[in-house]
This record gives C-alpha cells, structure tokens and sequence, in this order.
C-alpha cells in the first residue's frame, strides 16, 4: 500500500535570468513557471513509430484508467520486453495493480515522469532546473555543456541542453535501471543504453488544442475540467502559449527502432502541495476484506 502525507504550502515565485542562445546575444524563449496536464499517457506523434498504447478501451474507444494493459505485440518491442508488458497487463487484468515507480515509491526516471507529472520549470542562466511535485523530483539540465566521457548512471539521467532557435533540446543518457523501471504505465522496460532526447517550445494556444485532440484516443482524462490535485488547477482562462515536449526514445537492448512521442502543457496556478511517499509495499496490492459476522464468536 503507497500511503502519501500531503500538506498545503505557498508556491514559492522564482525569477528567471535573461537566457542567451549559443552565440551569447540571440534570446530564447524562457519556459519558466508551473505547468500541468490533465492526462496520463503520451501524445503519439504526427508519424513514424510511437510509443505502446492501452490494449484495454472504454466504449467510446478512448484508452482506460481502470486497466494499464499495454499492446504487447507492439513491432518497436524485443522479444523480453514484449513479454514484460504481457505480464504486467496480465496483472491489471486479474484485477491486481502492477507495481511501478510510482506506486512503489521509487524515482520517476524519464520518460515515464513525462506520462502526467506537474512540472515547475526554473530557466536559468547556464542550467534549467525541472521541479516535479510528486516526491519532489528535480532533473537538472546544463546548458550548452557536453557528457562525461564516463556517466556513473543515476534515476533521471545526466542531462545536457542547448537551444535551436525557440526549442530547448535536452539530451538524457545514464538512466539507471531498478525495480520496476518502465518508460510507461504499462511496464514497458529500458536498459541503461537508453538515450532520450526532448524538445521542449512554446506553441500557441490552437496548437495545443489540437494536439490535444490528436492524442485524445490514446490518453486518459483525469476526473475534473481543471483540478488536478496537489493544490494545482490548470488555468481555464489562460488563452496563451502552452508547452509542448516532442521526445524520441532509442534502447538498442529493448527497442527495434527508436520511437517518439508528445507531451503537451499547459499553465497551472496554485499552492504546491507537499507530498511524501510513505513505503508499504510489502501491503501493496492486498487487498483482503477484513472478517464479519453478525455476532460475537465467545
């Protein structure tokens, strides 16, 4: 069982330096500020491979919260991470919870932090630092600065940035692999060749509407309009820019081709709650009711 302690706190306001493009004089967009979602699950891309989506659909065709069942013959998956996400699928469909790094307390590593998380963005000047609220995740991107010859591997990667006109492009290697790493709800598994590149922009408020609906088959609508829990509500009467982040994924190890897909945002105001995972796992997924009768045994 994931038992979770929340406390509401004031959102703390971070001011952004000026950011310069490679040549030290061109400006870049600045992506700093809260952001949120209202879906779990990827946007699939306008073309080429994309990521697994749910086997399990409600009548209206769109993908299931109630059962993360991943499509498992799948063409961009190896045999072993085939039969993966039929074990975890089978899990859900028994009726269990397939454990994931979510439930079982364990770091989000990239791109599964990607599926739903809200994300404050602080842009600085060398560095751009992603908060997440769920367990306080952070990832740190340094700008215009190169790998280790050596990555010691690590939850969220070593991560670099550099901007291409008005996109920030993030390139991840290094992720380590623990229990239940997956790249997704549906237990979708990496090795530690896994190498992530984003491509983080700001796109008008049309566009993000319409990636919306391009992905809304293969997403699911969490409960409420704008609420998202955590103390966090996307703004309804923002009409501005929202943030979109195209990323690709290659796994030589996992993966018969490198695959992409999207992940759109959008302004969000609120107090960021605190959230603290407590561990039970051992209790986790047991659900077992608890004897009756209709009068005392003595």
């Amino acid at each position: 069982m994931r038992i979770r302690s929340v406390r509401g706190v004031g959102f703390a306001i971070v001011f952004a330096l000026p950011a310069t493009g490679s040549d030290g004089a061109t400006p870049v967009p600045d992506f700093t500020g809260l952001w949120a979602r209202q879906y779990i699950g990827f946007e699939p891309p306008t073309s080429g491979p994309g990521p697994i989506v749910n086997r399990t659909r409600l009548p209206s065709g769109q993908s299931s919260l109630g059962q993360f069942v991943g499509d498992y013959t799948s063409p961009i998956l190896k045999p072993h991470a085939a039969e993966m996400v039929k074990k975890h699928g089978e899990i859900e469909l028994r009726g269990g919870v397939a454990p994931n790094p979510s439930n079982q307390c364990l770091p989000m590593s990239p791109p599964y932090i990607l599926q739903r998380q809200q994300v404050q963005v602080i842009h600085q000047k060398d560095q751009i630092t992603l908060l997440y609220v769920e367990d306080h995740q952070v990832r740190r991107v340094r700008l215009n600065a190169q790998h280790p010859t050596h990555v010691t591997p690590s939850w969220y990667g070593d991560s670099v940035g550099r901007f291409e006109g008005d996109t920030l492009v993030v390139d991840t290697v290094g992720i380590k692999v623990g229990p239940h790493s997956m790249v997704d709800s549906f237990g979708t598994p990496y090795s530690e060749a896994l190498h992530l590149v984003e491509r983080y922009r700001l796109i008008d408020y049309d566009a993000g509407a319409e990636a919306a609906r391009h992905g809304e088959r293969e997403v699911t609508r969490l409960a409420g309009d704008s609420l998202l829990g955590n103390g966090v509500a996307i703004d309804t009467e923002y009409k501005g820019k929202a943030l979109q982040v195209q990323f690709m994924v290659e796994d030589k190890n996992t993966f018969t081709v490198p695959w992409s897909a999207v992940t759109t945002y959008w302004r969000a105001s609120g107090d960021w709650m605190e959230k603290a995972c407590a561990e039970n796992t051992n209790e986790f997924g047991q659900r077992k009711e608890l004897p009756t009768a209709d009068g005392p045994d003595f």
